[in-house]
């Protein structure tokens, strides 16, 4: 797997702590921001996260790029809704390289799991380029022929993901996924 931060909020923890002093102080965000030291920032998201009051979190954004992930694993990932996805497609990416499968660490530690799991792969991809190959002589758009083909690829197959959560998500992400 493979992890790249694309964008994220311009200091996130300033927003944050602005967010969250605005809704007990008398004053404008804009006035807070230009008053509060890089030490009173640093104090009041720690005092923001210990006393709960996560909607603060919100505030600050992050948009992340990952490569090398199964489909199962982005399945699970896009279960949190309090984000935004755009997954590779398999209507309009052909299936196929060298990389195509994420091989679970258990299966690749045992020599027999692996050999048998690399079998089921290579006819899984045997089984989609014969699909594909079928149904473009067939005389069927390329897109069309990838979209059906792609039904008897595994959950192990290998995909790309962009994914933005806010702070508060992110740090819920955390807690229940790693």
């Amino acid at each position: 797997m493979h992890l790249t931060l694309l964008q994220h909020t311009p200091h996130p923890d300033r927003a944050v702590a602005v967010a969250g002093r605005l809704c007990y102080a008398p004053v404008s965000a804009a006035e807070l921001d230009r008053e509060m030291t890089d030490a009173d920032v640093a104090k009041l998201v720690r005092v923001l996260v210990r006393s709960g009051h996560h909607s603060a979190l919100e505030h600050a954004v992050f948009t992340f790029a990952i490569d090398g992930v199964s489909r199962a694993c982005t399945h699970q990932l896009v279960r949190h809704r309090v984000a935004s996805y755009n997954q590779q497609s398999q209507r309009y990416v052909r299936f196929g390289g060298a990389d195509s499968f994420i091989v679970p660490p258990s299966i690749a530690a045992n020599a027999e799991a692996h050999e048998v799991f690399l079998g089921a792969m290579e006819q899984a991809r045997a089984a989609y380029d014969r699909l594909v190959d079928i149904g473009l002589r067939d005389g069927r758009k390329k897109e069309s022929v990838q979209e059906d083909a792609r039904f008897v690829l595994p959950n192990a197959t290998e995909t790309k993901i962009v994914v933005t959560m806010n702070a508060r998500e992110l740090r819920h992400f955390f807690r229940v996924r790693c």
